[in-house]
């Protein structure tokens, strides 16, 4: 079973040929609107607490145990649902097959102005739930027009995120590279060479310190999401025989 966490904006309706893949696999599949997201209720890109995006994981891990009782458990994330991802997996230490992580936002590719992460600082203490809408450029996410038109003809994803929420990714992706020895599971951790979002550097120093639990993958050339990019059957095929090999051992 592989269980989705999704990146900021977006939402589960853009994983369907994500999904399609793995169920033709033979792969149960679940996935979720992260609170702030999609279908889901509650303020555009807000959370009260990083604890309360890691919630999210905790239920859909329970809704696939129920259903599927002793059957081994993948989570797969992508950027922002990487940095869930790899923090579920490193706080919580839960008992899961092997986790997938593309594009983490451990740190973004840019640096902030250090002016600006005061400021937002402060406002996260006094207004915690002030907006920023940044919608990114799809020329960053994929060099597939047709992936590119699909995101942005997307009615449910948005560019929103406030204070508290970039904070919280921001802090636990810090967290996450400080504890990534803590590893106990295998993990896929890939990153598109030409990635200008989230920072390659940080995928690497992660898989560095992780130690050989961790395979890294770099895609030169592929951008930020892999999973979308013109050659992502090749992505594709690459997950599959690793999740074949850690299905193998798991049952």
């Amino acid at each position: 079973m592989i269980g989705l966490v999704h990146g900021m904006g977006e939402h589960m309706g853009r994983y369907g040929h994500v999904g399609e893949m793995f169920a033709q696999t033979g792969y149960v599949v679940f996935g979720f609107d992260q609170r702030g997201h999609g279908r889901t209720e509650g303020k555009r890109g807000h959370t009260p607490s990083y604890e309360a995006l890691l919630e999210g994981i905790d239920w859909m891990l329970t809704q696939m145990r129920s259903r599927y009782p002793g059957v081994p458990v993948f989570l797969y994330g992508h950027s922002m649902g990487g940095n869930l991802t790899l923090n579920y997996v490193l706080r919580k230490q839960p008992e899961l097959a092997g986790a997938i992580v593309s594009g983490p936002w451990l740190k973004l590719a840019f640096a902030p102005p250090s002016l600006s992460l005061i400021v937002g600082r402060l406002v996260e203490n006094v207004f915690p739930s002030y907006m920023n809408d940044r919608p990114i450029s799809t020329d960053r996410l994929t060099s597939d027009p047709d992936m590119a038109a699909m995101i942005r003809g997307d009615r449910l994803g948005h560019g929103q995120i406030t204070a508290k929420y970039f904070f919280s990714i921001h802090r636990s992706g810090l967290w996450a590279l400080n504890h990534a020895s803590e590893l106990r599971i295998p993990l896929l951790l890939m990153h598109g060479g030409d990635d200008s979002v989230t920072s390659i550097e940080a995928s690497r120093k992660f898989a560095d310190h992780a130690g050989p639990r961790c395979m890294f993958v770099e895609w030169p050339g592929f951008k930020h999401e892999l999973h979308n990019e013109k050659d992502r059957e090749a992505v594709f095929a690459f997950i599959r025989r690793w999740l074949e090999e850690r299905t193998s051992t798991a049952i």
